[in-house]
Protein backbone atom coordinates (compact mmCIF):
# COMPACT_ATOMS: atom_id res chain seq x y z
CA UNK A 1 0.00 0.00 0.00
CA UNK A 2 2.86 2.64 0.92
CA UNK A 3 4.63 1.95 -2.61
CA UNK A 4 1.04 2.57 -4.29
CA UNK A 5 0.86 5.79 -2.57
CA UNK A 6 4.16 6.60 -3.28
CA UNK A 7 3.98 6.25 -6.90
CA UNK A 8 0.43 7.61 -7.24
CA UNK A 9 0.89 11.09 -4.99
CA UNK A 10 4.60 11.52 -5.28
CA UNK A 11 4.73 12.64 -9.42
CA UNK A 12 1.73 14.55 -9.10
CA UNK A 13 2.71 16.56 -6.15
CA UNK A 14 6.37 17.02 -7.43
CA UNK A 15 4.59 18.28 -10.91
CA UNK A 16 2.13 20.54 -8.79
CA UNK A 17 5.13 21.66 -6.65
CA UNK A 18 7.44 22.76 -10.02
CA UNK A 19 3.83 24.75 -11.76
CA UNK A 20 3.14 26.14 -8.33
CA UNK A 21 6.71 27.72 -7.99
CA UNK A 22 7.15 28.93 -11.68
CA UNK A 23 3.90 31.12 -11.21
CA UNK A 24 4.37 32.88 -8.02
CA UNK A 25 4.69 36.54 -8.17
CA UNK A 26 8.03 38.38 -8.59
CA UNK A 27 8.87 41.55 -6.86
CA UNK A 28 9.45 43.72 -9.56
CA UNK A 29 12.42 45.55 -10.07
CA UNK A 30 13.25 48.51 -7.88
CA UNK A 31 14.76 50.77 -10.58
CA UNK A 32 11.76 53.52 -11.50
CA UNK A 33 11.55 56.28 -14.46
CA UNK A 34 14.70 57.88 -13.91
CA UNK A 35 17.02 55.13 -14.68
CA UNK A 36 18.34 56.19 -17.47
CA UNK A 37 19.08 59.60 -16.36
CA UNK A 38 20.98 58.42 -13.42
CA UNK A 39 22.72 56.18 -15.94
CA UNK A 40 23.88 59.23 -17.80
CA UNK A 41 25.18 61.07 -15.02
CA UNK A 42 26.88 58.11 -13.78
CA UNK A 43 28.32 57.83 -17.33
CA UNK A 44 29.44 61.33 -17.50
CA UNK A 45 31.00 61.47 -13.75
CA UNK A 46 32.77 58.02 -14.40
CA UNK A 47 33.77 59.85 -17.50
CA UNK A 48 35.50 63.14 -15.84
CA UNK A 49 36.89 60.76 -13.22
CA UNK A 50 38.80 58.97 -15.13
CA UNK A 51 40.34 61.98 -17.08
CA UNK A 52 41.17 63.17 -13.74
CA UNK A 53 42.63 60.18 -12.24
CA UNK A 54 44.47 58.82 -15.89
CA UNK A 55 43.02 55.21 -15.28
CA UNK A 56 41.54 53.22 -18.24
CA UNK A 57 39.74 54.79 -21.08
CA UNK A 58 37.25 57.02 -21.67
CA UNK A 59 34.88 54.30 -22.53
CA UNK A 60 35.40 52.26 -19.90
CA UNK A 61 35.22 54.73 -17.00
CA UNK A 62 31.92 56.09 -18.63
CA UNK A 63 30.67 52.16 -18.40
CA UNK A 64 31.80 52.19 -14.81
CA UNK A 65 30.17 54.84 -14.17
CA UNK A 66 26.79 54.18 -16.37
CA UNK A 67 26.98 50.63 -14.23
CA UNK A 68 27.21 52.72 -11.02
CA UNK A 69 24.51 54.89 -11.71
CA UNK A 70 22.10 52.26 -12.32
CA UNK A 71 22.97 50.47 -9.20
CA UNK A 72 22.43 54.01 -7.37
CA UNK A 73 18.95 54.40 -9.20
CA UNK A 74 17.90 50.78 -7.79
CA UNK A 75 19.80 51.15 -4.29
CA UNK A 76 17.05 54.32 -4.45
CA UNK A 77 14.33 52.93 -6.27
CA UNK A 78 13.73 50.63 -3.17
CA UNK A 79 13.02 53.72 -0.64
CA UNK A 80 10.90 55.56 -3.35
CA UNK A 81 7.90 54.12 -2.21
CA UNK A 82 6.83 57.07 -0.13
CA UNK A 83 7.07 60.89 -0.65
CA UNK A 84 9.02 61.01 2.26
CA UNK A 85 12.03 58.46 0.98
CA UNK A 86 12.02 59.97 -2.24
CA UNK A 87 13.35 63.55 -0.56
CA UNK A 88 14.87 62.30 1.95
CA UNK A 89 18.59 60.29 0.06
CA UNK A 90 21.06 59.44 1.94
CA UNK A 91 24.49 60.42 0.23
CA UNK A 92 26.71 57.53 1.80
CA UNK A 93 24.13 54.98 0.74
CA UNK A 94 24.80 56.42 -2.69
CA UNK A 95 28.37 56.61 -2.64
CA UNK A 96 28.70 53.34 -1.36
CA UNK A 97 26.10 51.73 -3.85
CA UNK A 98 28.22 53.57 -5.98
CA UNK A 99 31.71 52.32 -5.19
CA UNK A 100 30.74 48.71 -5.31
CA UNK A 101 28.78 48.86 -8.56
CA UNK A 102 32.65 50.21 -9.62
CA UNK A 103 34.06 47.64 -8.14
CA UNK A 104 31.83 44.96 -9.50
CA UNK A 105 31.57 46.53 -13.01
CA UNK A 106 35.63 46.88 -13.37
CA UNK A 107 35.80 43.34 -12.32
CA UNK A 108 33.45 42.67 -15.31
CA UNK A 109 35.62 44.84 -17.58
CA UNK A 110 38.82 43.25 -17.07
CA UNK A 111 39.98 46.37 -15.30
CA UNK A 112 42.56 45.69 -12.45
CA UNK A 113 42.75 49.09 -10.63
CA UNK A 114 40.13 48.87 -8.20
CA UNK A 115 40.74 51.59 -5.98
CA UNK A 116 40.07 53.99 -9.54
CA UNK A 117 36.77 51.52 -9.92
CA UNK A 118 35.83 52.54 -6.86
CA UNK A 119 36.58 55.68 -6.83
CA UNK A 120 34.78 56.29 -10.21
CA UNK A 121 31.73 54.63 -9.12
CA UNK A 122 31.38 56.69 -5.77
CA UNK A 123 31.64 60.01 -7.64
CA UNK A 124 29.13 59.13 -10.13
CA UNK A 125 26.71 57.97 -6.62
CA UNK A 126 27.74 61.54 -5.30
CA UNK A 127 27.07 63.09 -8.66
CA UNK A 128 23.73 61.91 -9.01
CA UNK A 129 22.88 62.58 -5.40
CA UNK A 130 23.45 66.54 -5.99
CA UNK A 131 22.34 66.45 -9.45
CA UNK A 132 18.74 65.05 -7.95
CA UNK A 133 18.16 66.13 -4.55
Amino acid sequence: MNLFLKRTFLPSLIATSLFGATLLPAKPAAADENVLRDTGIGAAAGAVTGAITGKGSVLTNAVNGAAAGAAVNGANGIRRTSVRGRKNRNVVQDIGVGAGAGVVSGAITNRRHTGSNALTGAAAGAAIHLLTK
